[in-house]
């Protein structure tokens, strides 16, 4: 038979973005794969470079996703091929977003894609130290009032669980470049980022 109770307490600690998380495609159409591989390796080649150039350290330019498939006519025959390389580049510069993008589509024109964007905390650990405080004093405060309303007094922890939630704000922009190049001061705003601890915490009456 149990004899205790378990309560759920739940804490949560913000702080500004100080992250981009952008992900970038490169996609081209070829008659065979060979060659739509190729210049997509090339193209690829060309936006690290770019990105580089406007001082994105290559250890915070990392492949997400590979792609080659074949693409087809009415007839349901083989048209051709594509291939895709999509990167997911990271960055602390928050005000520099306009212009790294320029740089990208200035690389590649029309095979460059752009899947979305994040923004991040870097070092989430005191905000996680924050929001379980919060948690377990949550938990405590509830145990407590629920223990005198039984008649019981509080004895030693039996169990905790712990759950973790992060919320970076995902975005969703459409690229599409005609002749003209990207506002270099497009305005992007990052918020505040939050991170959610509940806490199962299991207390045997004394």
């Amino acid at each position: 038979m149990d004899t205790g109770i378990t309560v759920t307490g739940t804490g949560q600690a913000t702080a500004p973005a100080d992250l981009l998380r952008l992900t970038l495609s490169v996609g081209h159409d070829a008659g065979d794969v060979a060659a739509a591989v190729a210049q997509v390796a090339e193209k690829t080649d060309a936006v690290h470079a770019a990105l580089s150039a406007r001082g994105v350290e290559a250890k915070d330019i990392e492949t997400s996703t590979v792609n080659v498939y074949p693409q087809y006519k009415d007839s349901m025959s083989v048209a051709g091929y594509r291939a895709s390389h999509s990167l997911t580049v990271t960055t602390r510069d928050l005000t520099g977003f306009g212009a790294l993008l320029n740089a990208a589509v200035d690389a590649v024109g029309n095979d460059l894609g752009m899947d979305g964007l994040n923004f991040d905390v870097a070092e989430k650990q005191p905000l996680m130290d924050q929001a379980r405080q919060l948690a377990f004093a949550q938990a405590r405060e509830k145990a407590a009032q629920l223990a005198e309303l039984a008649g019981q007094s509080l004895g030693s922890i039996a169990a905790v669980t712990e759950t973790y939630g992060h919320g970076p704000i995902p975005m969703a922009l459409s690229v599409a470049k005609g002749s003209g190049a990207y506002d270099s001061a497009l305005t992007i705003t990052p918020g505040e980022q939050t991170i959610q601890i509940s806490l199962d915490v299991r207390w045997n009456w004394a």
